[in-house]
């Protein structure tokens, strides 16, 4: 089983990176926040990472942060819950947000997910809530953006990234003016566009 990858990164996009370790190439599917977290290419980076095995295929999925990894772990342990959807759900909002709302069982923000439904939402409460329970949270934010709003959600995962929340609103309103139809996706796309000028 491979656990950790670190080498050189030749490409990355926000759902997969491609990195050189000793001459082999192994392509890892990843979540937004990771992505988000990768150096430029031609630079070293390194991910842990959850192997999994089927008998048609073998799949790497990697993560910026064990924490990460461990909480992909745990989504898997839900029944009906696959690793796509798993990185999928780790992808929709930012982790302290998320774990929240799991150990909340908040289905009206879990529902905000792509691909999650109240089936689904409901299930990660009831199977996840106790064993994330011991999961710290991220301060609270002083941001003047509508409370639960996308554009909310874009600014906390920007300041979970480790930018500071004043450039990281100013990355999103900016974002938000030039398409104000912006999902959350998109908004953190374009923020960190914005950013890495």
């Amino acid at each position: 089983m491979i656990g950790r990858l670190s080498g050189v990164l030749l490409e990355s996009r926000p759902d997969r990176a491609l990195i050189d370790v000793g001459g082999v190439g192994y392509e890892v599917a990843i979540p937004l926040g990771t992505y988000s977290a990768l150096p430029p290419p031609g630079e070293r980076a390194t991910l842990h990472v959850h192997t999994h095995v089927r008998e048609d295929a073998l799949q790497l999925f990697g993560f910026a942060t064990s924490e990460e990894r461990a909480l992909f772990g745990k989504l898997l342990s839900v029944s009906g819950i696959g690793p796509r959807v798993a990185l999928t759900v780790l992808s929709g909002l930012p982790i302290p947000d998320l774990v929240r709302a799991i150990v909340t069982q908040d289905v009206r923000r879990l529902s905000t997910i792509p691909g999650v439904g109240k089936r689904l939402a409901e299930r990660l409460g009831l199977e996840l809530k106790e064993k994330l329970r011991d999961l710290r949270f991220a301060p609270a934010s002083s941001s003047t953006l509508p409370k639960g709003s996308a554009a909310e959600d874009a600014l906390g995962a920007l300041v979970n990234l480790g930018y500071r929340e004043a450039q990281a609103q100013e990355a999103v309103e900016a974002t938000l003016k030039e398409s104000p139809s912006s999902d959350l996706s998109a908004l953190i796309q374009g923020a960190l566009k914005r950013l890495a000028r």
